[in-house]
């Protein structure tokens, strides 16, 4: 696990110093504590009269030649995680010609490695890097497709001059990038790039506006101007100065459908490999997913796993136990809130198991951590639960350097409650006119919301709002922080005249259509997966994680267990008001009957009385402050009766406080000061 960064130019374009490309991946060192190192192409070091392998030493020399050719650097830092000895970075080829960073992990290198020997390849580490390059020697860019884990990599071709960028299926590892003539720059986080001289600032207005809506900024977008995010399935290759992006992965949620099609009504030339009966999607399921964990037990360095009590992340668990030969080392946090504290359920999955289980109750201090959270996520983020995620990855990073989790298993096996909302309202769009027209009534909306933002009748209100929407629209009002109307009403005019027609809901829209055949709930499902899934959980996991030097191991968002889950009918994850009910059937074994059925409590912090006690001056005095003001996005009154109705406990306003919140000190932390900061800041907001 790493941070890298750098950049490719043409031969017309400025060239990356050795003294900036330090400046970038110092910026990562929480990434990479362990090792780091550079490389520069070999045009660029004869241009300076430059011993041709000269590597991170170039930083301390000085020569003003120009560059002849297209030419690369090469930044990284090291987590070491397997072959600690040899495993540095950049690495090269036989013949030092093409050159890679890469930050991740390949789980069948092991396996690829056998068969690139087999064709002659040479290796010089037992690392799975390694593997990756001689695998482009062979395929070119196609040598994603190979690939089974998480990754963000950079390599450069120098015989063609050609660099590529490539991200994993799902998006677990990020990687940015900015064109600006004639120069790509990258790295894994975004204030890295803001160290190379001259990189704008500008605020991308439209990406505010995204923000708002999701929480989050969605790829391939940024919150500022020129910068952009490289979708999860993508590669990008930058030649002759043109960069070319496309993607080479889609779940198979549409060959779901033509499977399903084809045992309604067989056909043997159609028939696809699939499991046909619920014991046999039972039994593939459970040896995928076993194989998933079990390679992602290979590690040179203490593992361990995140134990929530959850249904996901004890079978995780169970899957490590059965194939461990001592105890799993296990972690849990608790609050003082009963309502936020699962410690209960993860000691009693832990007993179950028999795992060593770690605990700690902490005191989320908002304060305290809101700079550290502002800067590591470097943009807005507004998703809550990265508090206790961050004080998770703390508490585990004292014991072990990889904890294996279970994100995803919400999307993939229909886990969330709005997808039994989505279900309720298929049977209202069936019924007659007039009492859909009761049902959506804006008489229902003057009910009093009450208080807490988990409320049955707050939920009841948000879901009768929507139901007059299409599925599609109706799904986004359901997920939103401020939906359109809201938005508006809280943007000055100016601001909202510079976002124009522009329309944030989109991004869900494309990914609906990527599933047009399936039944609606399948499709919100895919939805999930390509949105939610790798914008908001993978960047809060990773960006928490790695702020700790922790790597953090997803089995099921393994390439296998997800395009078996995308295939997979929806009756088998979601009967009655019961998801992942073929988990429930399938690890009965290792689940308590106390979690089997325990209501879903999410991983969250009581924001709500934060905002009516403690944080309620501090939220004041940044929302209203002259600075915030100025900045002339908002209308004052809007921002006032948010706050008003909130402290007044009339209406549950605090996830959309927080993003405000969560906007203003980050444009205070990258946008006010004259350059932006290259550590975290120790000091409060």
């Amino acid at each position: 696990m790493c941070g890298i960064a750098g950049a490719a130019w043409t031969a017309d374009a400025a060239p990356l110093s050795p003294a900036t490309l330090e400046r970038m991946i110092s910026a990562l060192v929480h990434r990479g504590p362990d090792d780091s190192g550079t490389y520069f192409s070999g045009e660029w070091r004869r241009a300076r009269g430059e011993p041709e392998n000269s590597d991170s030493s170039l930083a301390t020399r000085h020569s003003p030649l120009a560059t002849p050719a297209a030419a690369a650097a090469l930044g990284f830092r090291r987590l070491s995680i397997i072959d600690l000895s040899t495993g540095h970075q950049p690495l090269a080829n036989e013949d030092e010609s093409v050159w890679i960073v890469f930050n991740g992990e390949i789980y069948n290198y092991r396996e690829l490695r056998t068969d690139l020997e087999a064709q002659g390849h040479r290796f010089r580490t037992s690392t799975d890097t390694e593997c990756i390059i001689h695998l482009y020697e062979e395929l070119g860019p196609d040598c994603v497709q190979r690939l089974r884990g998480m990754f963000a990599f950079a390599i450069w071709d120098d015989r063609c001059k050609r660099l590529l960028l490539a991200r994993d299926r799902v998006g677990k590892k990020p990687l940015l990038y900015r064109l600006d003539h004639g120069q790509l720059t990258f790295a894994s986080e975004l204030k890295s790039l803001l160290l190379v001289p001259s990189a704008p600032r500008r605020l991308n207005r439209r990406a505010i506006d995204s923000y708002l809506c999701y929480q989050y900024v969605p790829y391939p977008d940024c919150i500022l101007e020129g910068y952009h995010k490289l979708p999860p399935a993508h590669v990008a290759v930058f030649e002759n100065g043109q960069l070319a992006v496309r993607r080479y992965w889609r779940p198979p949620y549409e060959s779901g459908a033509r499977f399903q099609r084809a045992h309604s009504d067989p056909d043997p030339g159609t028939l696809e490999t699939c499991p046909t009966t619920a014991g046999d999607w039972q039994r593939e399921l459970r040896r995928t997913l076993t194989e998933a964990v079990r390679l992602r037990m290979r590690s040179d360095v203490p593992l361990g796993a995140f134990l929530s009590g959850g249904i996901d992340s004890t079978i995780v668990t169970g899957l490590m136990q059965e194939q461990s030969s001592r105890p799993v080392h296990t972690f849990s946090i608790g609050f003082p809130i009963k309502e936020f504290d699962e410690r209960s359920y993860a000691r009693e999955a832990a007993k179950h198991l028999g795992t060593e289980h770690h605990e700690l109750v902490v005191t989320p201090n908002a304060l305290e951590i809101l700079p550290k959270l502002i800067w590591h996520y470097d943009e807005p983020f507004a998703d809550s639960s990265a508090i206790p995620t961050m004080y998770l990855s703390e508490m585990t990073r004292q014991h072990v350097t990889v904890a294996l989790s279970g994100d995803g298993g919400d999307e993939l096996f229909a886990g969330y409650t709005r997808y039994q909302a989505v279900k309720l309202a298929a049977h209202f769009d069936r019924l007659p006119g007039p009492l859909r027209r009761l049902l959506t009534a804006k008489l229902w909306q003057r009910l009093p919301s009450g208080a807490g933002h988990r409320s049955l009748l707050r939920r009841g209100k948000r879901f009768l709002a929507a139901l007059g929407e299409s599925p599609e629209k109706r799904y986004l009002r359901w997920i939103g922080i401020f939906e359109e109307s809201k938005r508006r009403e809280l943007y000055r005019p100016e601001f909202a005249a510079e976002i124009g027609e522009f329309d944030a809901g989109g991004f869900l829209m494309h990914a609906y259509a990527e599933c047009p055949s399936r039944d609606f709930i399948t499709r919100t499902t895919c939805t999930d997966v390509l949105t939610y899934l790798p914008c908001d959980i993978l960047t809060k996991v990773d960006i928490a994680s790695m702020a700790y030097s922790l790597e953090c191991r997803s089995p099921f968002l393994d390439q296998e267990v997800m395009e078996l889950a995308a295939r997979m009918p929806i009756e088998l994850k979601l009967r009655g008001n019961q998801g992942k009910q073929i988990l429930l059937d399938t690890f009965t074994d290792l689940l308590p009957p106390s979690i089997q059925h325990r209501r879903k409590m999410g991983f969250g912090v009581p924001l709500a009385n934060w905002f009516r006690g403690e944080l309620q001056p501090f939220l004041r005095d940044v929302l209203f402050d002259s600075r915030t003001l100025a900045r002339g996005l908002f209308e004052p009154s809007a921002v006032q009766r948010l706050f008003d109705e909130h402290v007044q406990s009339k209406t549950d306003h605090s996830h959309r406080l927080w993003a405000l919140l969560c906007l203003e000190l980050w444009q205070r932390m990258f946008l006010d000061p004259t350059k932006p900061p290259a550590s975290c800041p120790s000091s409060s907001l």
